[in-house]
């Protein structure tokens, strides 16, 4: 009796010094949070979907991160995103304060060869992702391509952002997985700008179309069959595509399947959150943390829910782990997969 007293106390006195230990390191936390700004950094131009996402999150995150910093949102467009992750990884301070978003394959083009991702992936610390996404390509209606059938009987335009997004290489996939007449027209600051020029008809298509940026940035001209939407990528039919038909349908062999999961499976990590490697653990901690907490903040929800915005949020320790799982990836699949988004002879 007395030895079951005895552990019964070790372990309540254990549990304190845990809690204190806790509280004492959220409070080193909020010492050096309290009263500084904290930047997040957008890697793609004002209006898109990753804008959007990043505005709302800046407006309670800081609710939540110990110390209330100032959430401070800009956009740094450049390379289809590339151009904020090498800031995020070679640049900015690593002390907490810095923070990024941009999209899941932006992470995968070292995997990819890519000399402009000068950066390590897995090395991010990753705080989270806002939304497991599905993508896909749109078409302006005024372009008269009424069918993906359509695209293999005649040239199609399709405007992009730089060959570290989605743009340039769904594009790609389309003409060199299923024979497409494709043609890429890079230069564009995101699909937002991508989405004018489709307007102005300098161009006619544009991939990098995400459900959740189809559901917030383009409802309209979706709704109103200006655009619409002519392929997607998802593993399952997502029913807000309505009857586009799906890349996977098209595909025969495992192989290709296999290739395409690569090239589209990103889309899970469509929204996410970093911020650079090496930042104190602590600091770490608490913005993931506080990340989570927000995904689960009524007011955030309600907010996002205004603009439309789906969230399905995935812990920081996650994304680290998918992205890890992609650079296991057996590189014959990487090569063809390579292949696939990136020639365009």
């Amino acid at each position: 009796m007395a030895r079951s007293k005895l552990l019964a106390i070790c372990s309540a006195l254990i549990a304190i010094v845990a809690a204190l230990a806790t509280q004492a390191r959220a409070e080193v936390v909020a010492d050096f949070y309290k009263g500084k700004s904290s930047n997040l950094h957008i890697g793609f131009g004002p209006g898109g979907g990753y804008d959007v996402y990043a505005r709302v999150l800046a407006r309670h995150f800081a609710r939540f991160v110990p110390g209330n910093p100032t959430i401070v949102a800009q956009n740094m467009p450049g390379a289809g995103g590339l151009k904020s992750a090498t800031f995020l990884y070679n640049t900015a301070p690593r002390d907490g304060l810095a923070l990024g978003m941009f999209g899941g394959f932006n992470g995968l083009e070292p995997l990819f060869g890519n000399a402009q991702a000068n950066f390590d992936t897995v090395k991010f610390t990753w705080v989270g992702n806002m939304n497991r996404d599905v993508s896909s390509c749109a078409v302006w209606n005024a372009a008269g391509f009424n069918t993906f059938s359509d695209v293999m009987q005649r040239e199609i335009v399709f405007g992009s952002s730089g060959k570290g997004s989605t743009t340039s290489p769904h594009a790609l996939v389309l003409k060199n997985m299923l024979g497409a007449k494709v043609k890429v027209v890079e230069g564009y600051q995101g699909t937002n700008s991508i989405n004018l020029a489709m307007k102005r008809r300098e161009v006619d298509a544009s991939c990098g179309i995400f459900l959740s940026s189809a559901l917030t940035s383009y409802e309209q001209d979706l709704k109103s069959g200006e655009m619409r939407i002519l392929v997607q990528f998802g593993r399952r039919n997502a029913s807000q595509f309505g009857d586009a038909v799906n890349l996977y349908d098209l595909l025969q062999a495992d192989t290709e399947k296999q290739v395409a999961d690569i090239v589209f499976r990103q889309s899970e990590i469509a929204r996410l959150i970093a911020a650079p490697p090496g930042i104190p653990a602590e600091r770490a901690h608490a913005l993931r943390t506080a990340f989570m907490q927000t995904m689960r903040d009524p007011a955030f929800l309600a907010d996002a829910a205004k603009v439309g915005m789906p969230i399905d949020p995935m812990a920081g320790e996650d994304v680290a782990s998918l992205f890890e799982s992609f650079f296991a990836t057996p590189g014959s699949i990487v090569e063809r997969a390579n292949f696939m988004m990136n020639s365009n002879n």
